[in-house]
């Protein structure tokens, strides 16, 4: 595991989106990244979920979260560069994104992968990412300090048989990470993959359908990793890809 020992108020002043934020990951790490005093933007398709997260935060005497929903899948560029107005207008910064959604889509031969199938993986993995990310640059390099973290795989460094559309988004999100890394070298912006691991997600469980879920590790148990990234303890950290467990 990444050891990270995060203090009190370690995100205190600092906004941050996270995508997904409805469950999982996404949730577990906006409930953290509130906690350690953030002011948290979640971003997600179902409202009730984003809801939940919501009042979950506000009980626990974290900053008022704001929510945006927004269904990838059908999102458009302007839908993007309206989110970064807003988002410009009301907290005049933003000092953090996580894109943690994804879509696994079907784990198939390669020569089965229909249009529809690559169509929809490739539109949330990576058109969402990439014109909501070209969206928020100009937001983020406002901040002093902003972590743009990526959210890969395994299957996203080496590709694996059957897993078509989801392992080729992933390599293009860690080409996508590596290339605005580099161009933003000299700002205020860095940018990072996680590889989460095998971790107890409804998407694990959708891959591995006879997986024991219990012997896998929590969200909260991999979120050291995402509090580092997220806070200036890293940075100095850039164009690089960590892992939440060990390999």
């Amino acid at each position: 595991m990444f050891n990270f020992q995060p203090t009190s108020g370690l995100l205190t002043s600092k906004t941050i989106l996270v995508t997904g934020a409805g469950d999982g990951i996404g949730k577990e790490a906006a409930l953290q990244f509130a906690k350690y005093g953030a002011t948290v933007i979640l971003l997600g398709r179902t409202v009730s979920k984003l809801e939940a997260v919501y009042d979950e935060i506000v009980a626990n005497g974290g900053a008022e979260p704001a929510i945006i929903p927004l269904d990838l899948q059908g999102a458009t560029p302007q839908h993007y560069r309206d989110m970064a107005n807003t988002i410009d207008n009301q907290f005049a910064s933003l000092d953090g994104v996580l894109h943690n959604a994804s879509l696994l889509g079907h784990l198939e031969p390669f020569q089965q992968i229909n249009e529809d199938d690559w169509n929809n993986v490739m539109q949330v993995n990576v058109n969402s990412q990439f014109f909501m990310t070209q969206a928020l640059i100009p937001v983020m390099k406002k901040s002093t300090n902003a972590s743009l973290v990526f959210t890969t795989s395994s299957v996203g460094l080496k590709g694996r048989a059957y897993w078509g559309s989801y392992s080729i988004s992933k390599f293009a999100t860690q080409g996508m990470m590596e290339v605005i890394a580099d161009e933003n070298e000299n700002t205020s912006i860095r940018a990072n993959c996680i590889n989460p691991g095998g971790t107890r997600t409804n998407m694990r469980a959708q891959a591995y359908p006879a997986e024991d879920a219990s012997k896998l590790k929590t969200p909260e148990e991999i979120m050291p990793l995402y509090l580092y990234l997220m806070s200036d303890a890293s940075k100095h950290e850039s164009g690089k890809t960590f892992h939440a467990q060990p390999k």
